[in-house]
């Protein structure tokens, strides 16, 4: 199943993804109810929205064993974790705004795990039934301010502009997420190319190990990191992030006015 918010009519909704494009109304919220409510619009008419409005994001760093060995760094013996703002968060087709400090902005495609119920100290075999789906992400990072951050323990300004954490464009359910290819296509080349079976830390492993911690709610956002192939964007390109059966979340890069 393929869940979109969506706005219409000047109101957002969640819906249903059929595969003709037909979108079915949900008739409330997908961490309540997957009922419908009857009405039905189409993909073609609708702008596709963040699947999640203002989410708690959580991000993991170094959690592919190549992106490690790229980064020059021995791999964690444990989730590295930071959080990014809530308005990161944008979604497809809307543009990533490239700021006046920015001076080594990089792409870096991410499989985001969106919680569907609350929890607390879940096991590791239980850690899925609280997922409710899967979606595409881009965790932009600014590295000059992020490594001089991080050269003082911290991390935060580096990877927390507004707009530097594309989502979309669906939630997708029933997807085993220690499979799923994964790429960054740059204007069109590919840039990034790997599969989450090179994760270090598996999403039930990080929703475990982070809510042993903090309560996980309903639409929080769990970033599991990036593979190799991390690289440069700059105004005027488009960013393609795609994962088998999810979709292609589109963003522009348009320079801070």
């Amino acid at each position: 199943m393929k869940i979109l918010r969506y706005r219409s009519n000047g109101e957002a909704s969640y819906g249903i993804l059929d595969d003709d494009g037909s979108i079915r109304q949900l008739a409330g919220s997908p961490f309540d109810s997957l009922d419908t409510s009857g009405a039905v619009a189409h993909i073609d008419q609708v702008t596709v929205l963040a699947p999640v409005e203002s989410p708690r994001i959580i991000g993991v760093g170094l959690n592919y064993a190549l992106h490690a060995r790229e980064a020059g760094k021995e791999p964690p013996t444990f989730p590295m974790l930071f959080m990014k703002p809530t308005l990161t968060a944008i979604g497809p087709e809307e543009a990533i705004i490239y700021p006046h400090q920015g001076k080594e902005v990089h792409y870096e495609c991410e499989l985001a795990v969106i919680i569907g119920k609350q929890t607390r100290r879940v096991s590791q075999a239980e850690a899925l039934d609280y997922v409710l789906g899967y979606t595409c992400g881009n965790d932009i990072s600014e590295r000059v301010i992020q490594f001089a951050e991080m050269e003082m323990g911290c991390m935060l300004l580096g990877k927390g502009f507004d707009t530097f954490c594309p989502l979309g464009p669906v939630i997708a359910t029933d997807l085993d997420p220690t499979n799923l290819d994964i790429k960054t296509r740059l204007n069109g080349e590919v840039k990034q190319d790997s599969n989450t079976s090179d994760l270090l830390f598996s999403v039930a492993h990080l929703v475990s190990y982070i809510s042993a911690v903090m309560t996980l709610l309903p639409g929080d956002v769990i970033m599991t990191g990036t593979p190799s192939g991390v690289g440069p964007i700059a105004p005027g390109d488009t960013v393609e992030i795609e994962i088998s059966g999810i979709g292609v979340l589109h963003n522009p890069v348009v320079a801070e006015a």
